[in-house]
């Protein structure tokens, strides 16, 4: 009884946002989104793609590999606190360097954006349209990251200690695969960063459509808000 009356109310909410846009074309629809994505996007990119962009935000800093956290007592016991703290300071300063990677990605992601995607995106939650970049954009920009990362965290001999035991620690079970080398989870982390600080700009604009710098934007979502 209870999933049904989920649907239902699903439905509800679905038919009462298509009617705010109602008076709205396609074409002004799919404008302001995507108006609103790229403005979005580029802004978290351009937080994220500066020094500090991640290691002094706390909301999106790279931490130690889950296995390396729970012996940093004992690293730094063993006189090896600078060679974690420079871990961190790396991993970070590689999320940094790779984030310029994903401005083209992101832009491309929204000019191919369909009809269809907008009005999802539109009437979907306050992150849709974080979602939809990140099923359009999170391999490739997989890809991209890796060799950036790898070259910087290279460079710090505990991440090649790491690297050269995560593996055995896979093999016995001890560490998760996706955390298997220092540049695959920061990879990983440093993506997730970025899609958090895109989805907190889409949370924006959607609950303050009138701070849009955009017409076109104040217009779309001012009517689904109302």
């Amino acid at each position: 009884m209870r999933s049904v009356l989920g649907f239902v109310m699903l439905l509800v909410i679905s038919a009462s946002a298509f009617a705010a846009l109602e008076g709205i074309s396609n074409t002004d629809a799919v404008g302001g989104l995507r108006q609103a994505l790229n403005d979005g996007s580029l802004a978290a990119v351009a937080k994220l793609g500066v020094e500090n962009g991640y290691f002094a935000n706390p909301r999106v800093k790279i931490p130690l590999p889950p296995a390396l956290q729970r012996i940093e007592g004992a690293l730094r016991l063993a006189g090896m606190r600078k060679q974690a703290d420079d871990l961190v300071l790396s991993m970070n300063r590689a999320a940094e360097a790779a984030a310029a990677q994903a401005k083209p990605l992101l832009v491309d992601a929204v000019k191919k954006m369909s009809v269809q995607d907008a009005r999802k995106i539109l009437t979907g939650g306050d992150t849709a349209g974080t979602e939809y970049f990140k099923r359009a954009t999170q391999s490739q920009l997989t890809q991209r990251y890796l060799p950036i990362v790898k070259q910087a965290t290279d460079r710090v001999g505990l991440a090649q200690q790491y690297n050269s035991l995560a593996g055995q620690g896979v093999h016995l079970g001890l560490i998760q695969q996706d955390q298997a080398t220092i540049e695959g989870y920061v990879t990983r982390k440093a993506l997730d960063g970025l899609y958090f600080m895109i989805g907190e700009q889409e949370k924006a604009f959607r609950q303050n459509p009138v701070g849009a710098a955009s017409d076109i934007v104040r217009k779309v979502f001012g009517a689904i808000k109302r």
